[in-house]
């Protein structure tokens, strides 16, 4: 008997998470973590926990992430949008709720580089009158 597994990869800013999603009870490890340990913030754990509350399958799936790169913020997105990746490979109709929610859309957003003669992206030195 084989189990169904669901895969997903999620990116957000820099970083990047492999989600494998498998019907359980619940149990979120992280980088061969629990999800309590793993992030510290509960904003972060929120984040990751959110498209199973919009589509209330909270506690029906086993998942097993793995994200590397960026910060706890981008990690947090990146999982989102890999659990939401699983999630629509699972049950496409789940989708509108998803979409309505705005976990399909990735985001964007990355650091803006640092232009020469500028402190940083767009601070510029003093100007200096005299």
């Amino acid at each position: 008997m084989t189990e169904k597994v669901f895969y997903g990869t999620g990116r957000r800013k820099t970083s990047i998470a492999r989600v494998y999603l498998r019907e359980g009870k619940g149990e979120i490890v992280v980088n061969d973590r629990p999800l309590q340990d793993y992030f510290g913030r509960e904003t972060a754990r929120m984040i990751v926990l959110q498209p199973f509350q919009v589509t209330q399958t909270l506690g029906s799936f086993n998942v097993e992430v793995n994200v590397q790169g960026g910060g706890t913020s981008g990690q947090a997105g990146a999982i989102r949008h890999g659990i939401t990746r699983a999630l629509l490979r699972f049950n496409q109709e789940l989708r509108p709720l998803l979409k309505k929610a705005g976990f399909i859309t990735r985001d964007p957003r990355t650091v803006e580089r640092k232009k020469y003669g500028h402190h940083k992206a767009r601070k510029r030195p003093q100007y200096s009158k005299r």
